[in-house]
């Protein structure tokens, strides 16, 4: 039987935040009467989360991920509701706890800046207390899979961004933790460097079984990673499934590229569906999904087809009509839930 990992109930956190006034004579008053509102982060979610999965945490911005994954962490405390992961409450804050997760946010920095990374390994051996051939076991592993071996001594500051993101995933996977939340660790990243770092994750969780949380902005990472989508928005989880759901639910339409045999692209192709794009002698169709057989047997009477490909619109098309939907629904004080399977 798979065991919860991470285990969340009504969890939610809400800050007060001070409203500045324009004008003068309002700042000056401001002193005296202040004026505040309140910003709910995180409204009460609940969720499960099976050791050896892997999450994608989706949202608009500010739709309360980075929030979660803090509380998570420990790193703020809840407003009220309930979590644990691994069994530990983590805003205790308890070594046992903090020996067995690891955070990464692809916007913050765990590495001192102007030192070697090899350096901050070290500090990190003193800190989780690893036992120092363990820790050089784990140290030129990680730095192999990465290829980062050549790079330990070269200050963190002179290296690339890609550089520096596979350093600071290996600086927290050296003490081998059981849970990794990763917030946007592939955001400024070329496409290379992204591939590379979807590449190690793969391999990593699938060699450890490690259980993973994953928020970005980046579909392919989504897509190469996680088979479970988690979507957030205005604090509430609204969408809980696995990517064939999004696809099922949200992709309403296929995308029909087409190669014509003499290399001219027919006037009336916007007869047969919405032309999306038309580069001699390819083009490409939006056809709604239950009409692509009749659609595609038209074509091919009518036009000279050597080639035809039919696939899903992109993923980042689909999520970003989830959460239209699921604005749409939040408005309407309505909730767009889809549950666990498929």
């Amino acid at each position: 039987m798979t065991m919860a990992v991470v285990e969340i109930e009504s969890l939610a956190k809400s800050y007060r935040v001070y409203q500045k006034a324009e004008g003068l004579a309002a700042s000056v008053a401001g002193l005296f009467h202040r004026k505040y509102r309140t910003v709910e982060a995180v409204r009460g979610i609940d969720l499960t989360v099976e050791a050896g999965e892997f999450v994608a945490f989706l949202g608009p911005n500010g739709a309360g991920k980075t929030t979660t994954l803090k509380l998570l962490s420990g790193v703020i405390n809840p407003t009220s509701g309930t979590a644990r992961v691994l069994g530990h409450v983590p805003w205790r804050r308890e070594n046992a706890y903090r020996r067995r997760f690891a955070l990464v946010m692809g916007q913050k920095n765990q590495l001192w800046w102007d030192l070697p990374a090899a350096e901050s390994f070290r500090l990190h051996q003193q800190i989780y207390r690893i036992d120092p051939a363990e820790f050089d076991r784990t140290r030129d592993e990680l730095t192999g899979m990465l290829a980062i071996r050549n790079l330990l001594s070269q200050p963190v500051r002179e290296l690339s961004l890609g550089e520096r993101m596979k350093m600071e995933l290996t600086a927290a996977l050296l003490h081998k933790p059981d849970v990794l939340f990763l917030d946007e660790p592939t955001i400024g990243l070329d496409v290379v460097a992204q591939y590379k770092i979807q590449d190690f994750l793969k391999h990593y969780q699938r060699e450890r079984g490690i259980t993973t949380l994953l928020t970005s902005h980046y579909m392919k990472d989504v897509a190469a990673l996680c088979r479970r989508v988690v979507i957030i928005t205005h604090g509430r989880i609204m969408f809980d499934g696995s990517l064939a759901q999004i696809v099922d639910r949200f992709g309403g339409h296929k995308v029909i590229t087409l190669l014509f045999a003499d290399g001219h692209i027919p006037g009336d192709l916007g007869v047969y569906g919405e032309v999306i794009s038309e580069e001699p002698p390819r083009a490409k169709v939006r056809v709604d999904r239950g009409d692509v057989t009749a659609t595609l047997g038209r074509i091919l009477q009518q036009h000279p087809v050597v080639d035809v490909n039919v696939e899903d619109p992109p993923l980042e098309e689909m999520i970003a009509e989830v959460f239209s939907q699921v604005d749409e629904s939040a408005g309407k004080d309505g909730e767009l839930v889809v549950g666990r399977g498929g």
